[in-house]
């Protein structure tokens, strides 16, 4: 098969593509013909030698994939409602860089009908980390308001439009005004230039004084504490990316006159267990929304896998607006 592997950490260019033996289905395994590959920000994490690949996970960088099962645990598929032939899309932790890919079978959700495989593949990823966090663990309710920070990143377009379409309340934050129409375009209620305004106050008067309900942060370091004070009672915030760092000074006595609940999580390591339970409730509770339209897919760029490099560049220049995508044609 053909992979882009990491040749040295460093710089983009330190990906090139090679051939690797083809990969061999485990039990509870299905191999993949991958037609597509999302692009995330963990995959320049590992490209810079600053994201550990999880033990027994191929050093082949690439967390989701989209394309054709070409064989597997046959027992597992048949359980799964699955077979040999069936479009599919997968969250995996590590291999998607390639023309070839195993993922567990519980990680697999049937393309959404209507989706092409780049679309298809824009979606574990970022679907399984934001139910995940928002739903799971931060227990966002219908009528509730939820803070995306950075709207327009992969995570935030994701974030925006299940709200949105579960019920809640949606303020979005943006660094330039492109991104804040987007936001906007995209169903959020509101949408706040975080380099011309404060978001913590603008988030304040957007809700009348009372706070927002959740916030999904993926900036950590000097935002946690102004996003402290714009938390409703009992509010919760979900950190899943320390971009701003990952020391934080804050007002703890806030979250104790306010009941506040801070939390996070990384999804690369957890069990797959874990990450089948997420993607029935995706199957059950998302993938009607996504069929139905009421959900969509946002691809900024599609690159050739041998372009991967270019990829990234376009990623770390921080001017995309949804997702990156690698093709496997």
């Amino acid at each position: 098969m053909k992979a882009v592997e990491i040749s040295a950490y460093g710089a983009p260019q330190a990906r090139r593509l090679a051939d690797r033996p083809d990969p061999v289905a485990a039990p509870g395994e299905v191999l993949i013909r991958v037609a597509a590959s999302g692009v995330n920000r963990p995959d320049m994490l590992q490209r810079t030698g600053n994201y550990p690949v999880p033990p027994g996970a191929s050093d082949i960088p690439g967390l989701e994939i989209a394309g054709e099962i070409v064989g597997g645990d046959a027992a597992a598929m048949a359980q799964a409602g699955f077979s040999t032939g069936d479009r599919v899309c997968a969250l995996v932790a590590g291999g998607g860089y390639a023309s070839l890919c195993n993922a567990p079978v519980g990680q697999c959700l049937p393309v959404p009908k209507g989706l092409s495989d780049v679309e298809a593949a824009s979606l574990p990823e970022t679907f399984f980390t934001v139910w995940s966090n928002v739903w799971d663990r931060a227990k966002l309710q219908p009528g509730e308001t939820l803070l995306v920070q950075g709207g327009t990143s992969g995570i935030g377009v994701t974030a925006i439009q299940m709200a949105r379409a579960l019920g809640s309340r949606v303020i979005a934050t943006a660094g330039s005004e492109a991104k804040v129409k987007a936001c906007l375009e995209l169903g959020a209620d509101a949408a706040i230039n975080y380099r011309t305004q404060d978001f913590a106050e603008e988030a304040k008067k957007l809700t009348g004084g009372a706070g927002v309900n959740v916030i999904l942060d993926m900036v950590a370091g000097a935002y946690v504490a102004r996003e402290i004070e714009c938390l409703a009672e009992d509010g919760r915030l979900v950190i899943i990316a320390v971009q701003g760092g990952i020391k934080s000074e804050f007002n703890a006595g806030l979250v104790l006159r306010r009941r506040l609940a801070i939390t996070g999580s990384t999804l690369r390591p957890r069990p797959v267990a874990f990450k089948a339970a997420i993607a029935r409730q995706l199957r059950e509770k998302v993938w009607p929304l996504l069929e139905s339209g009421a959900i969509k897919p946002v691809i900024h760029s599609t690159f050739g896998a041998a372009d991967a490099a270019q990829a990234h560049v376009l990623m770390e220049s921080n001017q995309h607006i949804g997702k990156i995508v690698l093709t496997w044609n």
